[in-house]
């Protein structure tokens, strides 16, 4: 049986992805640290952490991989419905703990994995400016939301969560705007699931996405201090 290897915590190398295991699909390797430089290194890479609090880091980069395209995002007839209404409100980065902790609490659902190292990792890196949230508001409370992290032009989703009905979904649709606008080559979903597929993500082999990786990071790094604050779907 393959072994992964064990990454020492002083100096961020990654085996190459296509070293991954087949089962678990996408486990590359363990070890190593949580710190910004390991989570930026790691998202360059196509690399990702998830794991048990009884587990040590694990990085992950699975074949096929879950993505969407921006530009091709087109929201159902209920969710345009429901974006037509206006009662909401759409902010980026205005409460990324907020969101963070909302995503680990979610009860019934996988989120368990988001720690507390996680969630202490993650706001460090919105700290240092490459973690980002898009929180919807209706009636002045947080009703949903969504994180992840932003290198070149792409996206790398980790989580979402609602308190309202389709309120992940509102801010799942201004993602892709933002997004859309920038040329993306991609909003990394990691792994597929029917949720995900209802919004009309899809899977690519590891080829392609290594491809749009590439694209994505040589790209022009998106300004998301220019973009804090209320979002539009049309500005």
């Amino acid at each position: 049986m393959k072994r992964v290897p064990w990454l020492s915590p002083e100096l961020c190398v990654f085996p190459d992805i296509d070293e991954a295991l087949d089962e678990p699909d996408g486990l590359l390797a363990a070890g190593g640290a949580l710190t910004p430089e390991w989570l930026v290194c790691a998202y360059q890479n196509g690399v990702f952490p998830w794991y048990d609090k009884e587990q040590p880091i694990l990085w992950w980069s699975p074949d096929p991989r879950c993505v969407i395209t921006p530009r091709e995002f087109v929201p159902s007839r209920s969710l345009a419905k429901r974006l037509r209404k206006h009662d909401y409100e759409v902010h980026i980065d205005r409460d990324f703990p907020a969101v963070i902790h909302n995503c680990s609490e979610r009860s019934g659902h996988e989120g368990t994995w988001i720690t507390r190292d996680m969630i202490d990792a993650y706001i460090r890196l919105y700290e240092e400016g490459f973690a980002h949230s898009f929180e919807c508001y209706i009636d002045g409370n947080l009703a949903g939301g969504l994180y992840g992290v932003s290198i070149g032009n792409l996206f790398f989703g980790e989580s979402m969560f609602h308190r309202k009905t389709d309120a992940s979904k509102i801010t799942f649709a201004h993602l892709m705007a933002v997004m859309g606008r920038y040329n993306s080559a991609m909003v990394d979903c990691q792994i597929s699931n029917p949720h995900l597929e209802s919004l009309g993500a899809t899977e690519i082999p590891r080829s392609e996405f290594r491809r749009r990786l590439a694209t994505g990071l040589s790209a022009e790094r998106i300004d998301w201090l220019q973009l804090a604050g209320k979002v539009n779907l049309t500005t």
